[in-house]
């Protein structure tokens, strides 16, 4: 919440369906709520279970009315949206026919590039043109993830950006992809001279998410709102290329969040060490 801790009232809070009765069920009451900000207990059928402990209650879904099932609805729509997308995709995934191995893969996002795929195949130059501009946006990338250590003096991006290449290399390794069919590739790409990569994952997207996350912890809007419209273009031009999979890119995104924030957990696990050292000669 922002730094705030949970005990603080915030709008959320306030506006959920005002009850005096005890939350028997799970769902309502004002008693469920104070637990669940506590965090210290959990109504379960009437019940109460301290954290890492049993209680011989009913599971609270056990006991929900209509009304219940409604409110979560209501106010739990986000797992409710998730839950029917398990059951959409459990429903694909067990009909869909599986390409066979002699058959490319299927990609949608080569799908929704097609228009571009055509243009740059054919204009060689304009080809040219994307590919350093790209080439540009990494080294922006680079330069801010590395003064934000070596200028401004907190390593967070740079050791999320280190541990984020390490299992990337990791994973590229162990599995290797075949290239895509129509691969347009460029001299003055990154990596730079008609190299060999890893395609998964996108290093390309996922540092620019670690940067985009260092400027929001540091207020620098306009500049992360700037790196994420460019690595939405990236993204595109990447799969217009044929230079990644659309799954590449989108656990991309994902590992840049990840290891931005183990690396957090890594500076706060330090912090703390220091901490404890430091009492330790005082005492």
């Amino acid at each position: 919440m922002n730094g705030a801790t949970l005990t603080q009232c915030s709008p959320a809070v306030l506006h959920r369906r005002p009850s005096n009765k005890l939350a028997a069920n799970g769902v309502n009451g004002d008693s469920y709520y104070r637990a669940a900000a506590k965090g210290a207990v959990e109504i379960i059928g009437g019940k109460k279970m301290g954290n890492g402990g049993s209680g011989n209650g009913r599971a609270s879904f056990l006991s929900w009315t209509l009304q219940d099932a409604v409110y979560v609805a209501r106010h739990h729509w986000i797992p409710c949206v998730f839950a029917m997308g398990l059951l959409f995709f459990m429903g694909v995934e067990y009909t869909l026919r599986m390409v066979p191995d002699s058959s490319p893969p299927f990609d949608l996002g080569f799908i929704a590039t097609r228009p571009l795929h055509r243009l740059l195949s054919s204009s060689p130059q304009l080809n040219t043109l994307f590919a350093a501009l790209n080439t540009a946006f990494v080294g922006m990338q680079t330069a801010y993830i590395l003064w934000t250590w070596l200028i401004e003096g907190r390593p967070r991006a740079t050791i999320s950006a280190l541990f984020m290449f390490t299992f990337r290399g990791i994973l590229g390794y162990s599995t290797q992809l075949p290239l895509p069919q129509g691969f347009l590739g460029s001299g003055v790409d990154f990596p730079v001279g008609n190299v060999s990569f890893f395609l998964f994952y996108s290093g390309h997207v996922a540092g620019s998410v670690i940067a985009s996350l260092d400027m929001r912890r540091m207020c620098r809007w306009e500049m992360a709102w700037l790196f994420d419209v460019l690595n939405v273009l990236q993204a595109v031009r990447l799969l217009g290329t044929r230079g990644h999979y659309t799954i590449d890119l989108a656990v991309g995104v994902g590992a840049g969040i990840l290891f931005d924030s183990l690396a957090g957990k890594y500076e706060q696990s330090k912090s703390k060490m220091g901490s404890a050292a430091k009492e330790s000669l005082l005492s």
